[in-house]
């Protein structure tokens, strides 16, 4: 019996699979036989070791980095005395020294911190200028702390104190914190956290946003107070204020329109929070509602207000003396 067979050429035909397409043609480049794959690889490998190259990658990643740079000689000296935590420290190659970079590379040393040499061109890319007097120092983003272990921490020690003898001891051991809304220089930042150090704060609350950070600039106006004066960073300023009220804390606001002198508020030797707005825009309207009183400090008319770390030194003494004054009368 004859089988017929069905086409054996055509479209149609028993190669239909062969004749399926297979996607554009590979790059001579990207075939791996090809002589033009091994001209790339040569050439990669040529442009990896190309020292110029190199640097450009190194200074990229370096400035890529989201932490804090200090260039300059002056700038980062100052830095390095106050003990601001550094991890790397930048130095141009054939760089003519004189007396502070000497002493830069003796504190680099000392602090431990990775002291590499650049070429011009590095560090022009990591400083993003040409200002940076051969120095380039890599700051370490700083540690905020949370704002309940603060309070739980301040409440500990106050209730540790109030089995003392002494009734300073008792009343200055109650908490006190400072709370900075809307300040967005880092110097008045550092010259607060140093005014709250001076005065025996637990600690400094800062709202997430529309405020400064502590960078190399603060710590350095810090006088090193940074270093021991922790900071807490809240989402809500309002709603931590509302917490902290919560837990018994009363809170003062400063403004120039305050009812009030400050200082004589009536809740200074209560765990207290202070609260400072803004040089232009002073206190919000939600925070300002929040505080239980509102108190300004007597200036004259030759000065519409103060600066936020001016007022805080202020309203932070004006705590102080009045929980001494307290502290006088119960002895």
């Amino acid at each position: 019996m004859a089988i017929k067979k069905g086409p054996t050429k055509g479209s149609g035909g028993k190669h239909r699979n062969a004749l399926r397409g297979k996607g554009a043609t590979p790059k001579a480049e990207d075939r791996v036989y090809h002589k033009a794959y091994r001209a790339k690889k040569v050439a990669d490998r040529r442009k990896m070791a190309d020292p110029r190259l190199a640097a450009r990658r190194r200074a990229a990643k370096f400035a890529s980095d989201s932490d804090d740079l200090v260039i300059g000689r002056n700038a980062v000296l100052e830095a390095l005395r106050v003990g601001v935590p550094s991890s790397q420290l930048y130095i141009a190659a054939r760089i003519e020294h004189d007396d502070r970079t000497r002493e830069i590379v003796k504190l680099a040393g000392v602090h431990g911190l990775h002291l590499l040499e650049a070429d011009r061109l590095e560090m022009d890319r990591i400083a993003r200028s040409s200002n940076h007097q051969g120095v380039v120092l890599k700051v370490q983003p700083f540690e905020y702390s949370s704002l309940a272990e603060l309070a739980d921490r301040a409440e500990k020690k106050a209730r540790a104190m109030e089995a003392a003898n002494s009734a300073s001891a008792r009343i200055n051991a109650r908490p006190l914190f400072i709370a900075l809304e809307g300040v967005t220089d880092p110097q008045s930042l550092g010259a607060g956290i140093r005014s709250a150090a001076a005065f025996g704060a637990n600690g400094v609350i800062l709202p997430e946003r529309r405020s400064a950070s502590v960078t190399a600039a603060a710590w350095k106006v810090s006088a090193g107070a940074a270093a021991h004066m922790p900071v807490a960073r809240v989402v809500n300023l309002n709603k931590a204020i509302d917490g902290l009220k919560g837990r018994g804390y009363y809170v003062v606001g400063l403004d120039g329109g305050g009812d009030k002198l400050v200082g004589e508020t009536g809740f200074e030797t209560a765990p207290l929070v202070v609260v400072l707005g803004s040089e232009g825009s002073g206190l919000s309207r939600l925070v300002r509602e929040a505080c239980d009183a509102i108190a300004g400090i007597p200036i004259t008319n030759m000065v519409e207000s103060l600066n936020a770390s001016v007022a805080a030194g202020i309203s932070l003494y004006a705590v102080a003396r009045a929980r001494r004054e307290a502290a006088a009368a119960q002895a």
